[in-house]
């Protein structure tokens, strides 16, 4: 349970602390960003980035290996975060006032490294990454198990629910339908690739309208109103029942 983006954005709150026993491996304002150079696939240079989490339990299905998903914006990737490449650049992000007003990871690099070490350092129930459209890094993105987050706690949970928060980290992709698109294109790549996962969830801030409608653009619908620390939300789901429908 945590952000979506600036405008498309909840709270935080550190996740559940469940033991996994081993058979259970089953926006906001910013420069825009300088394409970065590496080998010939262009971003990220250095390879895919980080896969299963500590404990080796992949609980996002290989979600580092999915690859590309063409989107009406361009082509996308979630890129697993790596802080000595990422953390300059999710660190001016998250300084944006209208970013922290929601995120609250505003200072120095230090906070918004202490938020991604919690995740990398985990058992890989949630996954930080960048989404990167045409080699350019524009948003960020943490794919988490709501079934095993705080989440879980405030509304009927079913096993294997995947969550998704985003921030658009670049000023010109604001405001232009791009958030919604790309939760669309997001959260069908998780269908396609989480055979198990039947639902995708989200909980923006109530009092962020745009933020709810941009989720009900991408094909989520409101299924009621929940209270998280912080916040009263709206919970958000895409069903894979419905995904042709909506």
């Amino acid at each position: 349970m945590q952000p979506t983006d600036p405008s498309v954005h909840s709270s935080t709150e550190d996740t559940l602390d469940l033991r996994l026993p081993d058979d259970f491996v089953e926006l906001i304002a910013c420069e825009q960003p300088e394409a970065p150079t590496g080998g010939p696939g262009g971003w990220p240079p250095g390879g895919p980035g980080r896969g299963p989490g500590r404990g080796g339990h992949d609980l996002l299905d290989s979600l580092a290996e999915w690859g590309p998903v063409a989107t009406p914006v361009g082509g996308f990737q979630l890129v697993p975060v790596r802080l000595e490449r990422d953390l300059p650049l999710l660190a001016r992000w998250m300084n944006d006032p209208a970013v922290a007003a929601f995120w609250a990871l505003d200072g120095p690099e230090s906070v918004v490294e202490a938020h991604l070490r919690a995740q990398l350092d985990g058992d890989g129930r949630s996954l930080p990454c960048l989404g990167v459209v045409g080699g350019v890094p524009m948003s960020y993105w943490e794919i988490y198990r709501a079934d095993l987050d705080p989440l879980a706690r405030h509304y009927p949970a079913r096993p294997h629910d995947t969550g998704v928060h985003l921030l658009i980290g670049r000023v010109a992709d604001r405001a232009r339908g791009i958030g919604s698109r790309l939760l669309r294109a997001v959260a069908d790549h998780v269908l396609d690739h989480r055979p198990a996962c039947a639902r995708v969830v989200a909980e923006p801030d109530l009092r962020n309208t745009p933020c709810v409608a941009a989720f009900l653009s991408a094909g989520f619908r409101l299924t009621g109103e929940i209270d998280l620390p912080g916040k009263r939300a709206a919970l958000m789901i895409r069903d894979r029942a419905l995904r042709a429908l909506l």
